[in-house]
């Protein structure tokens, strides 16, 4: 190759580098700024509807590595738990939405529908939705765990050694038994998220403990060009001073770490479970300056991963659409998912 061409090939692979290292900074910018609205509180309660429970003396039955130590209702409805946690190593929270009539001397159990919130939020994120309306009919218990900002619904690798936090440890063998043998749930259960949460939502559904899954733009192909990067730098930026090969190494050589919490290499272990996945495409609307790289990049990881789930034979319901990375998007989609959530477990609609 003659040396003008040589250096006309280098200058354009660096250029290929370059823009595509500027629009994954960009999408980062654009992901810590979608997440960091402020959250809507629920209405302050009355103080007759107010309690604070410390709970130091679990059950014989209760899991162990997790302890209740406050509990409070902030409505007739909602509940919010303070819980100490072994597999994280600290104190957390999770908020409950109880069906009507739930009480713990009931004689009965409700079956649950998971609410994971995206990287950079917390466990009040989907109280901007309206999933509080939405269920307030339904017979269900709804669960919104705290994930951590940059927790990736993973037990952390941390260089191979393991250690907290151990999100997917908290979430699934200490939150999980807690509520079914403290708060009347029980093992019908069904889960969804939206951008770090959807790739939660589908990690957790892989491990054969949900009936059904819906992820809205969400992270699943972690290892697609661009996303790498992404989750990298999400880390990086978001989660000032934390290292972003703690959650699962580096992609080059721990690979197989990777894999084990990319759903898009997990797509097999989905087999018999209804899954719903939706993504908006980002582009710029009428009247607005820019698209949403961030959005992009989650559409192109959704549809990859439903090609995926589809070669492997594993049904899937598809919705792709004009629409950008924030809670407007995934409140939509959460209404048009959650007659299949509610009905895998068995809770009626409509």
């Amino acid at each position: 190759m003659a040396p003008g061409s040589r250096l006309r090939g280098f200058l354009v692979g660096a250029v290929v580098v370059v823009g595509l290292f500027v629009l994954v900074v960009a999408a980062t910018i654009a992901l810590i700024t979608n997440q960091r609205r402020p959250v809507a509180e629920p209405d302050p309660p009355s103080a007759s509807a107010t309690s604070e429970r410390p709970d130091r003396s679990p059950a014989p039955e209760d899991p162990e590595g997790i302890e209740v130590v406050g509990e409070r209702r902030l409505g007739e409805r909602r509940m919010e738990l303070t819980l100490r946690s072994t597999a994280l190593a600290d104190v957390t929270k999770v908020r409950l939405l109880l069906p009507r009539g739930w009480s713990r001397e009931a004689g009965r159990t409700w079956p649950s529908l998971w609410l994971l919130h995206g990287g950079l939020d917390d466990y009040r994120a989907w109280s901007r939705s309206d999933v509080e309306r939405l269920t307030e009919d339904a017979q269900v218990i709804v669960v919104m765990p705290d994930g951590g900002r940059c927790g990736s619904y993973s037990d952390w690798y941390n260089g191979g050694d393991g250690g907290p936090p151990r999100w997917a440890t908290y979430h699934l063998k200490e939150l999980l038994p807690l509520l079914e043998s403290r708060y009347a749930a029980n093992g019908e259960r069904a889960i969804a998220g939206y951008s770090m949460g959807g790739q939660g939502a589908m990690l957790y559904a892989a491990s054969g403990r949900f009936k059904a899954a819906a992820s809205f733009s969400g992270a699943v192909h972690t290892l697609m060009p661009g996303v790498d990067i992404a989750v990298m730098l999400g880390t990086t930026a978001g989660c000032f001073g934390t290292d972003w090969k703690r959650i699962w190494g580096d992609p080059r050589g721990d690979r197989e770490v990777w894999e084990q919490h990319n759903p898009y290499h997990q797509a097999a272990e989905l087999r018999g479970v209804g899954l719903y996945v939706a993504a908006g495409d980002g582009r710029k609307g009428e009247g607005e300056l820019f698209g949403d790289i961030t959005e992009e990049l989650a559409h192109k990881a959704a549809t990859a991963f439903a090609g995926r789930l589809r070669e492997l034979g594993v049904p899937v319901e598809t919705h792709f659409y004009r629409g950008r990375h924030n809670m407007t998007y995934w409140n939509r989609e959460l209404r048009r998912a959650l007659p299949m959530l509610l009905e895998s477990v068995g809770v009626k609609t409509g």
